[in-house]
């Protein structure tokens, strides 16, 4: 089992997009969407992967994950709640640290998340300028939840 320590950001600025390094593809799906458990199937660069994380959606959460096969997740499709969620997942490098920005497509089109994994505390003042919103904690913004519900209210 590991932990996942992660904050989530809005981002609110497009002054990442040259500090870019890598970016990939993601479709994903919840078999599985409480608050406090998700079921996921996630496909990128040819593999797919099963992922269950537990507890609350907080800073810290359990998560296993499990290589299965493209095919079985393709299979495991036609259970999915809600819809698909796609992404492109763009790597970004700020002052040592390393930042997922998430690109959504789709239902969730426009929508752009920075999620820094963590266990330290790291202070404001070394955040990237274009981080907006802290978002971390707030189910809506959990992709599980978005694939349920679509965009958040307040982005809607």
């Amino acid at each position: 089992m590991a932990k996942e320590s992660e904050r989530k950001f809005l981002v609110s600025s497009n002054a990442w997009r040259e500090l870019a390094t890598a970016s990939v593809a993601i479709r994903q799906f919840y078999l599985v969407a409480s608050e406090d458990r998700g079921l996921r199937v996630r496909l990128k660069e040819g593999r797919a992967t099963l992922t269950l994380k537990l507890g609350p959606a907080a800073r810290v959460r359990d998560e296993f994950e499990y290589e299965i096969t493209i095919e079985d997740a393709l299979e495991m499709e036609a259970f999915a709640l809600g819809f698909v969620v796609e992404k492109t997942r763009h790597i970004v490098t700020h002052r040592g640290r390393v930042y997922e920005v998430d690109e959504f497509s789709g239902p969730l089109s426009g929508l752009i998340l920075a999620e820094l994994e963590t266990p330290e505390n790291v202070e404001d003042a070394d955040l990237p300028s274009w981080l907006g919103r802290e978002v971390t904690g707030d189910t809506a913004y959990l992709n599980a939840s978005m694939a349920l519900r679509g965009l958040p209210e307040s982005l809607a």
